[in-house]
């Protein structure tokens, strides 16, 4: 029987030992799925160590969930047999932030193309490794002359992000995390990139758990937004619905926060944040809602319970005392 969903990642939980003694909750419980027959970008959006990375390197199977299941095509990928994870290796592919360190400054940029094709055994022939590569690099919106045959450091950010673009799409996979892979791009170029990745949405069905802290590119980039706060969901739902009104109080200072490019509009308010020990913060958060220490409209109950996921619209689900009422 074919599984319902492409991908499933249920109640994802990873806990760290905290530097000093105790513990750390990084990521809690957290959980979405991605359909198969429909291609579907789902945004991991918060502040840093918000648990965004965290969850992505999950979904891959680079970092064991402490608690909670990924399943690929339902299977839980830390069950499956060598074969079957080679199977999911291929089908879910990453890109990561930082272009400048995935390159090895000794090897030409060819290299980064030519290992996943020789792993993965897609090509037969050199000729074949050849077009599979000029072919990606075209998807990708590079000229080939002008990548092909030169060292990391002669390429600009921009032209390493969309060799991690192209180098994805190699071996067609079904589905792509992307760890902010557009904020070490100059501001010009993320619109581009953006607009590629949309494009083999459409033409190739690929789904993507994109990771940012930008509110702004979610909104353009996204089907889907889960906003995290410690680890937690405290929001999520359809893009559109959940940032045209926005409920959970971080949410609403995520938005506030946003700088407005026009002089004649000031912030009235300076934006105060708490600083605490990771201990500190974890016992905070077993005691009640995980945002209560900077809540401006928390109520007592939120000291002391955590508050249930409610369904506020008809893809829309807010964790807020405020709305269970």
């Amino acid at each position: 029987m074919t599984a319902e969903f492409l991908l499933e990642a249920d109640h994802l939980t990873k806990v760290f030992k905290a530097r000093g003694g105790g513990y750390f909750k990084a990521v809690d419980d957290i959980s979405f799925r991605i359909p198969r027959e429909k291609p579907l970008v789902i945004s991991l959006v918060g502040e840093s160590g918000s648990g965004k990375t965290t969850t992505g390197l999950m979904v891959l199977g680079l970092l064991k969930p402490t608690s909670g299941t990924v399943k690929y095509e339902g299977k839980d990928i830390y069950k499956m047999s060598k074969k079957e994870f080679w199977e999911f290796r291929k089908n879910v592919q990453a890109i990561f932030q930082d272009p400048f360190e995935v390159y090895n400054p000794f090897y030409k940029v060819d290299r980064v193309l030519e290992v996943p094709i020789r792993k993965f055994k897609i090509a037969s022939s050199k000729s074949e490794v050849r077009s599979i590569i000029m072919r990606a690099l075209e998807e990708a919106e590079l000229a080939p002359e002008e990548v092909l045959g030169k060292y990391p450091h002669q390429l600009s950010g921009g032209q390493k992000q969309r060799l991690m673009i192209a180098r994805a799409l190699l071996i067609r996979p079904k589905i792509i995390v992307a760890d902010e892979p557009v904020s070490m791009v100059d501001a010009s170029m993320r619109a581009d990139l953006l607009n590629v990745m949309l494009r083999l949405k459409r033409e190739y069905g690929i789904s993507y758990l994109f990771i940012t802290h930008d509110l702004s590119i979610a909104d353009y980039f996204s089907d889907e937004i889960i906003v995290m706060y410690r680890g937690v969901n405290v929001e999520s739902g359809n893009i559109h619905e959940v940032l045209s009104n926005p409920l959970h109080p971080y949410l609403k200072i995520l938005i506030e926060s946003i700088p407005i490019p026009d002089p004649r509009r000031r912030w009235k308010k300076r934006i105060e944040l708490k600083i605490e020990s990771l201990t500190k913060r974890e016992t905070s958060s077993l005691r009640g809602c995980i945002f209560y220490d900077r809540c401006p409209s928390a109520m007592t109950i939120c000291s002391t319970k955590r508050p249930e996921p409610v369904k506020v619209g008809k893809n829309h689900i807010v964790s807020c005392h405020i709305y269970s009422q």
